[in-house]
């Protein structure tokens, strides 16, 4: 096909653009509308896959016959076989009357399965029949019927992926995949964005009789870098809403204007999340999970350092050595002030492997940079917190070494005990406004009290 027969498609859909992908993706639908072929369009949601399934019915054999386009994802899992495929009367509650199914009414057109990955996998079966031998059965029939029709589906999830899953049958992606078509996102067509975002504010203006907003080259610049993760539907809300909030500007709209109307979608996560691990974008953390995740990384670090501890003494080594040689384990302990403050609001002090008046950067294994043997013993003390009374205690690594398996883990309920004893003494036992720091609900503090029958004591 030639620019200007690619040109003339795009203006009898109205589709803007001149970007390479979607100039192939035009041009592919143009090649495979004369045959009977299966057509299987991929993109992301809101890039325009429908379009093209508009494209091969309307140059197709059977233009003069009916298009219907379904939202797989839209028609409940209980009812889609009976849309497809029809029913009979009394083949399942509320079924009054013989209803004809799409792939039916349908026969000598074009179906458009849209997020064919939604489909049920019973309903898949049905679809793979349809397209093999063009028969289907009505629901609480047995009547074998025939039918003629062309099916274009469209997806935006990875279909491998659901067939790896167990989600999607993998005779029927390749039976549907005849053809692929895929459909590049906005993100990819480069100045794609400025014509559409020039076409979507003149629609609006001639519509509402406004003057068509105009932009600044600042601002075309970070509108074609914006990545729109809804593409053109994102794109066309966020030009109709710049257009009537900015319609009384008289000069074009600049960088830091346009700016307000552009979400942060690749936003961060904040530092106190990174800590933690991240999670997802939209993920929700209380402050109370943000604590006990760092309590369970605490804990892990203080459990890994006690067992290097033991081992290492059972085999014979100098525990000195030990505590130089893993330095990274004990500092990867405590805690960046700058990075935790969030999370770390109620946590005990941190852990601070070091004494202060011996420098472990300064220690090689000679005795002239040891600590001094009388002022310690055999091995010099680790400092740790016993949040039990907020104290620090100095205990040697013998002590640590000896420790059993039950005390290497700290128990859940104990550290949810003790944070109750604490808000309830800084609050003079008030229950309310003990709760209240520990963000939790009066009736869950007088639960948590009664199962550790802190009122007793």
């Amino acid at each position: 096909m030639n620019n200007q027969e690619i040109q003339s498609i795009k203006q009898r859909f109205g589709i803007i653009g001149s970007a390479p992908g979607l100039n192939y993706a035009i041009n592919v639908a143009m090649q495979v509308a004369a045959t009977d072929l299966t057509v299987l369009i991929t993109g992301e949601s809101g890039s325009g896959k429908e379009s093209f399934s508009k494209i091969i019915h309307s140059l197709s054999s059977r233009k003069h016959g009916q298009f219907i386009a379904i939202n797989c994802g839209a028609i409940p899992e209980g009812t889609i076989d009976s849309e497809l495929f029809g029913h009979e009367k009394g083949s399942f509650t509320g079924a009054l009357d013989a209803r004809k199914g799409y792939f039916e009414t349908t026969n000598g057109g074009t179906i458009f399965l849209d997020e064919i990955g939604e489909m049920p996998i019973g309903t898949q079966a049905r679809l793979l029949r349809v397209l093999e031998n063009g028969e289907f059965i009505r629901v609480g029939s047995s009547k074998t019927q025939k039918t003629d029709v062309r099916v274009v589906a469209a997806t935006n999830v990875n279909l491998m992926d659901a067939v790896d899953k167990g989600k999607f049958r993998e005779d029927l992606y390749y039976r549907l995949n005849t053809v692929p078509i895929y459909v590049p996102p906005l993100r990819e067509r480069g100045t794609d964005i400025e014509l559409l975002f020039r076409k979507f504010t003149t629609d609006f203006a001639e519509r509402y009789r406004i003057e068509p907003l105009q932009l600044t080259e600042a601002a075309k610049r970070m509108l074609t870098s914006y990545p729109f993760p809804g593409n053109i539907r994102q794109l066309k809300n966020m030009a109709e809403q710049i257009s009537i909030l900015e319609s009384e500007r008289n000069e074009p709209i600049e960088a830091d204007v346009l700016a307000k109307y552009l979400p942060q979608n690749q936003r961060q996560p904040s530092k106190a999340l990174s800590l933690l691990g991240g999670g997802q974008a939209g993920e929700s953390f209380s402050e109370r999970d943000l604590l006990y995740k760092v309590l369970f990384d605490m804990r892990r670090d203080m459990n890994d350092l006690k067992r290097l501890v033991r081992d290492a003494l059972g085999n014979g080594h100098d525990g000195r050595q030990i505590l130089h040689n893993n330095r990274d384990l004990f500092d990867s302990i405590q805690p960046e002030a700058d990075h935790t403050a969030e999370a770390t609001r109620y946590l005990p002090a941190p852990v601070t492997p070091s004494r202060p008046d011996w420098d472990h950067n300064d220690y090689n294994g000679s005795d002239r940079n040891a600590p001094p043997e009388e002022s310690y013993g055999s091995h010099p003390p680790v400092q740790y917190f016993d949040d039990t009374d907020g104290d620090i205690n100095d205990v040697t690594v013998e002590d640590v070494a000896h420790e059993t398996e039950d005390d290497e883990s700290l128990s859940l309920e104990r550290q949810e005990k003790e944070m109750i004893q604490r808000a309830l003494r800084r609050n003079n036992n008030k229950r309310k406004y003990a709760a209240q720091a520990l963000g939790i609900s009066e009736r869950t503090l007088y639960r948590k009290i009664k199962q550790y029958e802190l009122d007793e004591e």
